[in-house]
């Protein structure tokens, strides 16, 4: 695991700036449907199998602050929108399933959680984050265009607009 990625996180956490919505043209959802990643009881999951579905992905880390800060506000607010047909996928930056696994229960997160191993940082900056900082969230609505994206912790009202958005 990069070393240096934990440090990132921390400098992005504390730069109020760089925690504003993504400008620029939007990054392509390619990259993230041709990605296989592993669940939680180690098995491959294709991403081309959430294509049409309207989702908000979010990359973190364990051993990410924003990250722990912003997951109950993502619970919450996924569980709202999931009756709307919106679902939320996390990405962790790690290694180590029964640790993301044992993570995710003591979170109470139901949504899918998918382990990116190797490919978290190249996939990260496929889809936007060039500086591979945590947490990044990119919002895909039924098209497979990225509506919304954002590095550095959502606040519940921009979650509200981001999860309405994919849903558009």
């Amino acid at each position: 695991m990069n070393r240096a990625a934990p440090i990132a996180a921390l400098v992005l956490s504390l730069l109020p700036p760089l925690a504003a919505l993504a400008a620029g043209a939007p990054p392509s959802s390619e990259p993230l449907f041709a990605a296989t990643l592993t669940d939680l009881a180690d098995r491959p999951v294709k991403l081309a199998g959430f294509r049409g579905r309207p989702l908000v992905i979010n990359f973190w880390a364990r051993w990410c602050p924003p990250c722990l800060d912003e997951i109950p506000d993502i619970v919450d607010t996924r569980a709202r929108f999931k009756s709307r047909g919106l679902e939320v996928i996390g990405i962790a930056i790690d290694d180590s399933t029964s640790s993301v696994r044992q993570f995710a229960g003591r979170f109470h997160i139901e949504y899918p959680i998918l382990l990116a191993k190797d490919q978290g940082f190249g996939l990260l900056q496929a889809l936007g984050d060039a500086v591979g900082g945590l947490p990044y969230t990119l919002v895909v609505n039924r098209d497979g265009s990225v509506v919304a994206r954002k590095l550095g912790r959502m606040s519940k009202s921009e979650m509200d607009m981001a999860f309405a958005a994919a849903l558009n």
